[in-house]
């Protein structure tokens, strides 16, 4: 039995050895997050029994209500991963701008971008919500306690991401770019179990997921596009494609990587202000796009792969696509089709990575 029961800890160290230029820094600050994870998890497993549940009062840069979890969260996440030596700068969903390593405190080679409790306002309801990171390796100079730069880095450069997901279990779910791996908490023993291991998308997609309420406000492309997955367009029929939709990111993801489909928050028009999407380009779709692509997925904002895009800034907000490889790639065929004007706007408005030899 003890061979067969591998923790998180084991495991991030296996991975280690395969890098004999591994200092063993990115492993420690893997396990730091891990140790962040069980305590949201206790927190979670506790909200009814304790004044946490419901909002704060405050309001996040995104002018959305804070719930008192989210502050939880984000004060472990920084203040476990921050003070270590392993961190020279940090950016939080939660938070309008960089979050520096205080000068008491050494500084490090890692960046980590994280949202600390996505889909938070469904937690007074006993839905599943997660925790999502990205680290990257600085850019800015050694000497420097970080910079804005080391955090606006495209997802291609990205060296880790995961997700934890709070459900009827907790499950973290991470990749260095040598596969996705998932562990299970095993609440008896307080440790992370290997229970999902080599993560790959069905090749056969199952469903699609996307908020089916704001579909007046889509574009044609989107609307073609979705009537085509429920087997409705005549011009290219198909078999359909049921819809589940739970509205807590890190949980339809998480559905769509182990079940296979597609999930899509596409842009609206509901906001002229914001054309663009809603997810956050550094928080939530580059890390899961890095996940979805190690696993044999594709990832996309419905014209570029979400790993090319460089961040204009720290909040900025993209559409997102991804899933099964087919099911993306047909997404962009619809808007190359039907969205041209769209496409040209947001062609405008997005940097992407250079092309060797461009």
């Amino acid at each position: 039995m003890p061979d067969r029961i591998i923790t998180i800890e084991r495991h991030i160290l296996q991975e280690e050895a395969q890098h004999p230029e591994a200092t063993g820094v990115l492993t420690n600050l893997l396990y730091d997050i891990a140790l962040v994870a069980k305590l949201i998890s206790r927190e979670m497993r506790r909200a009814g029994l304790i004044d946490i549940l419901g909002m704060s009062g405050g309001v996040n840069v995104h002018g959305e209500e804070q719930a008192k979890l989210d502050t939880f969260a984000h004060d472990a996440l920084v203040r476990m991963t921050g003070y270590t030596g392993r961190l020279c700068v940090m950016g939080s969903e939660e938070f309008e701008d960089p979050i520096y390593i205080p000068d008491e405190y050494p500084c490090g080679k890692y960046v980590m971008l994280f949202d600390p409790l996505d889909g938070s306002s469904n937690i007074d309801f006993n839905v599943g919500v997660g925790t999502i990171f990205s680290i990257y390796e600085r850019v800015s100079e050694e000497s420097s306690r970080g910079e804005l730069k080391d955090l606006l880095q495209p997802g291609s450069k990205q060296i880790a991401a995961g997700y934890v997901i709070y459900g009827p279990s907790t499950m973290m779910v991470y990749t260095t770019g040598n596969g996705v791996h998932g562990f299970t908490l095993d609440p008896t023993v307080g440790e992370f179990l290997l229970s999902h291991p080599k993560i790959t998308i069905p090749k056969t997609p199952k469903y699609y997921s996307v908020n089916q309420g704001y579909e007046s406000y889509w574009s044609e492309g989107i609307k073609r596009y979705v009537r085509w997955l429920q087997g409705n367009d005549t011009d290219e029929p198909r078999k359909l494609l049921p819809l589940r939709y739970i509205g807590s990111l890190v949980a339809d993801f998480h559905r769509t990587l182990l079940s296979g489909g597609v999930f899509l928050y596409p842009a609206d028009m509901q906001d002229p202000h914001k054309p663009f999407g809603k997810l956050r380009l550094c928080y939530e779709a580059a890390p899961m796009a890095f996940i979805m692509e190690q696993a044999g997925g594709q990832a996309s904002d419905g014209v570029n792969p979400i790993k090319s895009i460089y961040p204009s800034y720290l909040h900025q907000r993209v559409p997102f696509f991804a899933g099964n490889r087919e099911l993306v790639e047909k997404a962009e065929e619809y808007i190359a089709r039907y969205d041209q004007e769209w496409v040209e706007r947001y062609k405008a408005e997005t940097a992407l990575e250079p092309v060797a030899g461009d």
